[in-house]
């Protein structure tokens, strides 16, 4: 920490003289400045930091007294001169020029910079990013299927247009190869309606990102994404901002230009993280492992911009992956983004080291809204009745697997051994899927009802019997054909 006795000169900008600059700086902590004596700013102002040499810094009010403000530069604090360093308070909050014909196809860094070579971003109006207040009852309730050709997705844990769905994964699991298989494959069953991806990553490494890149590019799909990147190298406060520049423009598209608009943000622990730091530098009171005690309100803030609304034709449909510390479900930043969005999806350790591909682990996945999104007109009519029977089916069959990991599998009923069968059958085939497999909705009930059929028709408790009959018919049924306990010979 650095200080300094001396007050800050201030001057009015001779190209805009409505706008004060102040020369000198109280103190620079961490990625924090200090500046005293400042007059008419406003919290969440943006600000630039003019230095000697390099181009100016961004940053943004994070608190104001009668005293001094307190500023957190994007770009970081390094190389900055507490004597002459300049700071322009520019009177608005962070804003961002959003056009459809900009943003597309493009590559951005975290605070909507180009990285790809092209323009800077100067059409269409400019947003707050922050975002505006939405009334509640001006929301439309999401009730319309998205197809990502994840089978453990679309068939157990639909994703409907508008939700907030999470990924809760775990370090070294398959989440980024993941998210950039639904940024791939995701689409509306009506290709008649504008469909957008914007895609944020938050401290990825460079590999990852382009990685990212190549992906999208050599699918195709790269003109109808947008990508904000913000990478490990980059100062971690930048993290702070790219949610609310990717969020912007998705609320721009879906809410001026009439698109449905798909929001992926990887990964939310390192935004935490960098949250924690700022509030560390700020000398914040820590909550729980040390985050500040509103986390769960910053991260509201963010979730909540997913949505449709009355009167507009668009919507907004966000994707957040974290990665659990220690795999823990219970971490603060996995327990408090569960309580404000509508499920979650879990990726497991334990699929992942059968080589199974994604390892979304359906028993503590959930969408709530999927009963919404799914049957006759938007999946199909058989969807609720067959995926609550795969649920329940491999549900008892974890518990026969548990049951012969102790008395052997030898010793176990001829029912349980088939439930130890479509275990193997759903894990391999249902959940395991190649990343560049894409199956339609059609395919993956289809694939559902031939799991299913393992089983004696007993014990479809689940299933209509006219269901049955249509679906299951010409499916094998070991239950029925072979004799239990002579499945596997």
């Amino acid at each position: 920490m650095k200080t300094t006795d001396q007050p800050p000169e201030i001057f009015r900008s001779s190209a805009r003289p409505s706008i004060l600059e102040y020369i000198g700086l109280e103190r620079i902590n961490g990625p924090l400045l200090v500046v005293q004596g400042v007059k008419g700013a406003s919290f969440d102002e943006q600000v630039e930091i003019l230095v000697a040499k390099g181009p100016p810094r961004q940053g943004r009010v994070l608190s104001i007294s009668e005293e001094c403000a307190v500023i957190e530069v994007f770009e970081g604090t390094s190389g900055l001169s507490q004597v002459s360093t300049r700071v322009r308070f520019l009177g608005h909050p962070f804003e961002l020029a959003v056009s459809r014909e900009e943003v597309m196809g493009r590559v951005f860094d975290g605070l909507g910079q180009p990285l790809d070579g092209g323009p800077l971003l100067t059409k269409g109006a400019r947003c707050d990013i922050n975002g505006l207040p939405i009334n509640p009852v001006a929301r439309v309730y999401p009730e319309e299927f998205i197809q990502t050709g994840v089978s453990a997705i679309d068939g157990m844990n639909t994703l409907v247009r508008g939700q907030k769905l999470p990924i809760f994964s775990g370090s070294g699991l398959a989440h980024n190869e993941l998210a950039a298989q639904i940024v791939r494959q995701a689409r509306l069953l009506s290709d008649d309606q504008g469909f957008a991806v914007i895609f944020a990553a938050m401290g990825v490494r460079h590999d990852e990102a382009e990685g990212f890149r190549r992906s999208f590019e050599e699918s195709g799909v790269l003109q109808n994404v947008a990508m904000f990147l913000n990478l490990a190298d980059d100062p971690a406060v930048e993290r702070l901002i790219t949610p609310r520049v990717a969020l912007t423009v998705a609320e721009h598209l879906a809410f001026e230009e009439g698109m449905h608009v798909l929001v992926l943000l990887t990964d939310m622990t390192n935004y935490c993280e960098a949250l924690r730091e700022v509030a560390t530098s700020k000398g914040e009171v820590p909550s729980r492992k040390g985050y500040p005690g509103y986390l769960y309100s910053d991260l509201a803030s963010i979730y909540e911009r997913a949505g449709r609304l009355q009167n507009r034709p668009g919507s907004v449909t966000q994707i957040p992956i974290l990665t659990m510390p220690d795999d823990d479900i219970t971490h603060p930043i996995p327990d408090l983004t569960g309580y404000i969005t509508e499920g979650q999806i879990v990726l497991d350790r334990s699929l992942a080291a059968k080589s199974v591909y994604p390892p979304v682990n359906v028993l503590p996945s959930l969408s709530r809204l999927m009963s919404d999104g799914i049957g006759p007109g938007r999946t199909r009519e058989d969807h609720q009745d067959i995926a609550n029977q795969l649920y329940a089916a491999y549900a008892r069959a974890r518990e026969a697997q548990r049951l012969a990991a102790i008395v052997g599998e030898e010793d176990i009923s001829p029912i349980d051994k088939l439930y130890l069968r479509l275990a193997r059958e759903f894990e391999a085939r249902f959940l395991g899927q190649r990343p560049d497999e894409n199956r339609t909705i059609r395919e993956t009930l289809d694939l559902a009802w031939e799991l299913v059929m393992l089983l004696p028709e007993q014990e479809l408790s689940r299933l209509k019997p006219a269901d049955i009959d249509s679906h299951g018919r010409g499916q094998t049924r070991a239950g029925a054909q072979v004799p239990w306990g002579e499945e596997d010979e």
